[in-house]
């Protein structure tokens, strides 16, 4: 008669479970204006694209890396010849002229004229091609910057993504488990109400039910807060409704060796290819401060016309030159620039070899963590399993009479935490290897 009732009110229970959880669901806000409807499907590659395109962090880095090519072009207008055209008009008073402000005594005629300037750049030594090639070389280190931010963004987005599924798939276990402990609850307490279990019975069904109701708020919470951080990483001002599909593919082991994972990030991380050209557009610059110290010498054209002009003032006019600018001295500024070009070269290089250090470290702290990850998947299925398996024992010695309450809600706390660490340890090592291909070859 016992059994037929415990297995009468059992079928109640599960009849009734569902609308617990419902009930549970609606206690928490749903945030406001988010559409039912025009759910967007989205796969980690999906999300990947949606980055690159809407991100602005993105366009930041490459519009940056695009200025810095006009940077080459300005330097290198100086290589070019330099023309221009000139509209003068005066009225000056009889033998008038300037005295004063310059070592200079010229007379001044009344006119109008036009006529144009032309210089050419012959040589000055190597300074103004060197200064063309720092800026070339800056404006690669530029590009690999914008690559790198993009790789920047691309690993945020796996992060989040792989954290929205994990939320999700942590949510899912909290209903289980609030469905599971509120069936408990309400057999122990049909059970109390026919005298058949004690008040302490029912007393820890309903603080396990208690527990397992926090931990699918907290769930629920996470889940909301992992969506709203996609939405803003993939370029949305508001939330957007995403359904998330898993990536079904087998998990690998991640690749043995790590000396090779080493090499390959010294050959591709956008990181150190940025600075090594920062480190040569460094030392172009450090030559051309210091061949500031030689001459320059241009080529000088200027021709025009007087229609109107005091008749001491011949009208058309043309000439060509030749100047040779000698520096001589100028209080050690450009020995002073030069030394100061040199010494940011070395730093340069000294931030090189520091950031090779930090990403040989990088790289095995990753790799090590990736390995660990891999071996935590098989070790938290395998524990899962062990759960599962006391769990049923437990509720079967309950159920006898053989085991306290208190067993039960132990085997359930310990196969709500293998079951959560065992959804969480197939994402968190997705995740790790998407930070070990980001610290080698990029994502």
């Amino acid at each position: 008669m016992t059994w037929r009732l415990a297995l009468l009110l059992g079928a109640l229970a599960l009849s009734t479970h569902t609308f617990s959880i419902q009930s549970l669901a609606q206690t928490v806000p749903l945030e406001a204006g988010s559409p039912s409807s025009n759910v967007i499907r989205l796969s980690v590659q999906d999300a990947e694209g949606l980055a690159l395109k809407q991100n602005p962090a993105i366009s930041v880095a490459r519009l940056n890396a695009l200025a810095s090519h006009e940077v080459t072009r300005e330097v290198s207008s100086n290589l070019w010849p330099q023309a221009y055209g000139n509209l003068t008009g005066v009225d000056a008073r009889s033998n008038s002229r300037i005295t004063a402000g310059a070592l200079n005594n010229p007379s001044v005629y009344t006119r109008a004229a036009a006529g144009a300037a032309v210089s050419q750049l012959i040589t000055d030594f190597g300074h103004t091609t060197n200064l063309v090639s720092s800026a070339r070389l800056q404006a690669r280190a530029d590009e690999q910057n914008a690559v790198a931010t993009k790789q920047d963004i691309l690993l945020a987005v796996d992060q989040t993504f792989y954290n929205a599924l994990q939320t999700h798939a942590v949510l899912q276990v909290a209903e289980q488990t609030v469905a599971s402990r509120q069936l408990l609850s309400d057999q122990v307490s049909a059970l109390t109400k026919s005298k058949l279990k004690s008040d302490l019975d029912l007393s820890f069904a309903n603080v396990n039910l208690a527990q397992g109701k926090l931990l699918y708020l907290d769930a629920l919470n996470n889940e909301k807060a992992s969506m709203a951080a996609l939405s803003a990483i993939l370029g949305y001002s508001t939330l957007e409704p995403f359904e998330l599909v898993n990536n079904t593919e087998p998990l690998a082991p991640p690749p043995a060796d790590i000396d090779t994972l080493i090499a390959g990030a010294f050959a591709k991380r956008p990181e150190i290819l940025a600075l090594e050209f920062q480190s040569d557009s460094a030392e172009k610059l450090h030559q051309a401060e210091h061949d500031q110290l030689f001459p320059t010498i241009s080529a000088l054209g200027a021709f025009g016309d007087s229609p109107v002009r005091n008749d001491i003032i011949y009208g058309p006019y043309a000439a060509v030159g030749v100047n040779i600018e000698i520096p001589v001295f100028n209080g050690f500024l450009y020995s002073a620039k030069s030394h100061e070009a040199d010494l940011r070269a070395q730093a340069v290089r000294q931030r090189l070899t520091d950031l090779r250090n930090q990403i040989s470290r990088d790289v095995r702290t990753s790799w090590l963590a990736a390995s660990t990850a891999f071996d935590r998947v098989n070790v938290s299925e395998q524990l899962l399993a062990q759960a599962n398996l006391a769990l049923d024992l437990a509720q079967t010695r309950y159920k006898l009479g053989l085991s306290s309450i208190v067993e039960l809600s132990q085997a359930q706390l310990q196969q709500t935490q293998a079951e959560i660490g065992n959804v969480q340890a197939g994402y968190e090592y997705r995740l790790a290897l998407a930070v070990l291909r980001y610290q080698t070859s990029g994502l």
